[in-house]
């Protein structure tokens, strides 16, 4: 499964140039690239349940700045019954409970 902020935030990659640590990639291929995902994943939605899980996430874990945007994925897969992320960035998900962190290298 994916979200709606996994695709988000891999357009935002892909079409952010190289110079900005991107892949600079043009939004034909990219929507392309999402296309497949689309085609292979399930897209989770957020619903109104999902919105309430994220204040009540954002404010039980003190989560401040950016790290909203983790919380905002976390609150999506506790409303799925989500209980894995595969993430390179495990330390972002330490704090949650309920949520086990997975990077990829442990997949492959």
């Amino acid at each position: 499964m994916v979200s709606i902020q996994n695709v988000a935030e891999f357009w935002n990659t892909a079409t952010r140039p190289e110079s900005k640590n991107g892949l600079g990639l043009p939004i034909e291929e990219v929507r392309e690239e999402v296309s497949k995902l689309e085609g292979f994943f399930e897209v989770l939605h957020e619903t109104e349940a999902s919105y309430a899980a994220w204040k009540s996430v954002v404010i039980r874990n003190r989560v401040t700045g950016v790290q909203v945007h983790d919380a905002r994925l976390v609150a999506v897969m506790k409303t799925a019954g989500i209980r894995q992320i595969v993430t390179f960035n495990i330390g972002d998900f330490k704090r949650y409970e309920g949520i086990e962190a997975i990077h990829p290298d442990a997949i492959l």
